[in-house]
């Protein structure tokens, strides 16, 4: 039996590129948006499901951020950016920013609880959106942008933290690690996979 406290992903291993959101071909910036923040999504548990749980902790050096201290702060960037989104201030006056980066939640348990509440938030959020909502104005700390704007920024704010945890899981993981993308020397392979169907390039 599998031992249920170790997450299933961490138990089967990840699969390189062989995912259920395979790419789709769209004009909608909108749709597209919502198909690389779950493939981020995917990237960053897969990622978190190689490393031990006191690993989900450990930082580099004394200015480096631990993968839990990254997740406290992405899931309080989406809780404060997300909520009432259309309506508020995208910088909510009850968010702590500075807390974020200090005392994390030591469980792996607690910490994906804060993950995936924060992705439900940012999700729920998404999905009652229209194209024609793009050009509508929401605000950042009082700064315009267009919701088109707020949804690249989220990506690439995403991107770049979960780029992050995927870096100290693997340095941290060292041998044990399973690529989430391509591995090394199997660049042809892959094309090849993909050309033929067996898999996605996201």
């Amino acid at each position: 039996m599998p031992n249920p406290a170790v997450p299933r992903l961490a138990r089967e291993g990840p699969s390189m590129q062989n995912r259920p959101m395979a790419l789709e071909l769209t004009s909608s910036c909108l749709h597209d948006s919502i198909s690389l923040l779950r493939y981020y999504k995917l990237l960053g548990e897969q990622a978190m499901a190689q490393v031990s749980e006191a690993d989900l902790t450990t930082a580099l050096d004394p200015e480096s951020n631990s993968i839990a201290i990254i997740v406290k702060h992405l899931a309080g960037n989406m809780v404060s950016r997300w909520t009432d989104f259309l309506t508020t201030d995208g910088e909510k006056p009850t968010r702590h920013r500075d807390g974020e980066f200090e005392a994390p939640p030591q469980t792996r348990a607690d910490l994906m609880a804060l993950w995936d509440a924060g992705w439900k938030v940012c999700f729920d959020s998404l999905a009652s959106l229209t194209e024609a909502d793009l050009s509508r104005t929401i605000r950042i700390r009082g700064e315009a942008h267009s919701v088109m704007q707020a949804i690249h920024r989220k990506v690439a704010h995403d991107a770049y933290h979960i780029g992050q945890i995927v870096f100290l899981a693997k340095h941290l993981a060292s041998n044990r690690w399973t690529s989430l993308t391509v591995p090394r020397g199997k660049s042809a392979e892959f094309n090849a996979r993909v050309a033929a169907g067996e898999v996605s390039q996201r």
